[in-house]
């Protein structure tokens, strides 16, 4: 069969239009999921109080359900127990949303319906926005959530955060073990006297005070080089870390001064903010002159790469350590926004577990 020069665009075209019918698929499903688990949860939480029974009597739904449907998931003792407190978290405020609505209606009656109760959380959300993060997330997230946090405000903030920012249920965790709901706006930075009052409540949303690098092994954080290397090779998880709006650039970025070279860690572009962003990896504690080396470069990227249409260039240092009163001296006579933020990776070993454990030279004289 003879093909035409426009085969492989014709293929391409219906790969596309598969992953996207699968991705569509599957978030259909997870939504569907979550409703479900919310009925479910809700009618064994209302069974269980009006009855009086006792926690036992959820292993012996699960092993009913299992004989009237050979082969199910998800339903086990254990399940439903994270299913009920789920429903008991969510319930009273989603309850008469979801009451007896058929799953395909369930959106239109949501959005309609608004939240149905007069409690302080209809204050707090859009609900539509909510609605769709919510819907957006998995259920192990959701179970992560209610059982650590029990705020309204910072329920909320994970959730829609999660679903946003295309957080894995690591990633999650972490930013709750790591507060950032608490710490919101609490990059140490200078975006006061350098950035336009439109522009600054945007950057304070994008950068965050800590990021996870889970990817990189406990070994490789002593080398600044290395850590940039393990970062470009995950570069798609480093910006799902970042959050939204970030396009990479490149590594070790050229600058030419005069016939001299220096070179930026990392350049981005930040689609939210319409500027270029430099970050400065650093392998140990925050030093004053890294502000200095930072705020050069940008100059040096607004003088020379910056389009006419873009807004000034935005620096980040990312540190093992800081101190933010050292920080807050070092950066606040500069005239380029920047901020220093630290990272940390989750296979250290706990703060509790160090000196208890032998390090790794130890523990390869053990096992000669």
């Amino acid at each position: 069969m003879k093909l035409d020069k426009n085969y492989a665009a014709f293929i391409q075209s219906l790969k596309s239009q598969i992953v996207q019918s699968r991705y569509v698929a599957a978030r259909l499903a997870n939504r569907e999921q979550l409703f479900l688990y919310l009925k479910t949860g809700m009618m064994i939480a209302e069974k269980v109080k009006a009855q009086k029974w006792g926690a036992k009597v959820l292993e012996q739904v699960s092993a009913d359900l299992q004989k009237e449907l050979p082969g199910l998931k998800g339903f086990s003792a254990g399940n439903l127990k994270k299913i009920r407190l789920f429903a008991e978290a969510y319930g009273p405020h989603l309850g008469t949303v979801i009451g007896s609505t058929p799953s395909n209606q369930l959106q239109k009656s949501a959005l309609e319906a608004g939240f149905p109760i007069g409690s302080a959380l209809s204050n707090l959300i859009d609900f539509k926005a909510f609605y769709g993060a919510f819907g957006g997330i998995s259920f192990s997230h959701h179970f992560a959530i209610v059982t650590k946090i029990k705020a309204w405000e910072a329920r909320i903030f994970y959730i829609e955060a999660a679903a946003a920012n295309y957080w894995s249920l690591t990633v999650l965790e972490h930013q709750i073990e790591s507060d950032l709901f608490a710490k919101q706006g609490k990059l140490p930075n200078n975006f006061n006297g350098t950035l336009p009052a439109d522009l600054k409540p945007t950057a304070l949303k994008v950068f965050k005070d800590e990021y996870l690098l889970d990817f990189i092994a406990g070994d490789e954080l002593d080398d600044e080089r290395r850590i940039e290397l393990q970062v470009v090779l995950n570069i798609r998880n480093f910006i799902l870390q970042m959050g939204k709006g970030f396009c990479f650039i490149g590594n070790q970025y050229r600058l030419e001064v005069n016939g001299d070279e220096f070179f930026i860690d990392l350049l981005f572009f930040n689609r939210h903010l319409q500027c270029l962003v430099a970050f400065e990896l650093k392998k140990g504690k925050f030093k004053p002159a890294d502000a200095g080396q930072l705020n050069f470069y940008l100059n040096v990227l607004d003088e020379q790469i910056k389009l006419d249409q873009e807004n000034s260039s935005i620096g980040i240092i990312l540190c093992k350590e800081k101190n933010n009163t050292v920080v807050e001296f070092a950066i606040k006579s500069f005239d380029k926004a920047m901020g220093v933020a630290t990272y940390k990776t989750s296979k250290e070993a706990p703060v509790q577990m160090k000196g208890i454990l032998p390090d790794t030279d130890e523990l390869g004289k053990l096992i000669e």
